[in-house]
């Protein structure tokens, strides 16, 4: 999903510059796909993002209430996972505030 995306607004970014957009409208219509695609991702990906903050907090509070090794493991092991959602959540975020600005300036190229 990440190459994915990085290629596809790096194609958009191509064709802003050139500003020779032979069937602007079929670019904006592909883009709003896209974006939709990417926002549905983007959901999903917050969704579980969010289910493992809060088992991790949930396990890590009871590690704390109540120590032992395997809660001490299960609150690393879902840290552990925590942090790359975090950081693949956060490229997501950014790749489609990418896409709406890249989507303002194909509309600014119709008129």
């Amino acid at each position: 999903m990440k190459k994915s995306m990085k290629e596809y607004i790096l194609k958009v970014d191509k064709m802003i510059k050139r500003k020779e957009v032979a069937s602007i409208d079929e670019v904006i219509n592909e883009h709003l796909i896209k974006i939709s695609f990417y926002q549905h991702e983007r959901l999903i990906h917050f969704l579980v993002t969010m289910l493992f903050a809060i088992l991790t907090l949930v396990t890590f509070f009871y590690t704390l209430v109540s120590p032992t090794t395997l809660l001490l493991a299960m609150t690393l092991l879902l840290l552990c996972l925590l942090v790359p959602y975090i950081f693949h959540y956060y490229f997501l975020e950014n790749g489609i505030q990418k896409m709406y600005k890249q989507y303002d300036r194909l509309k600014e190229l119709k008129k």
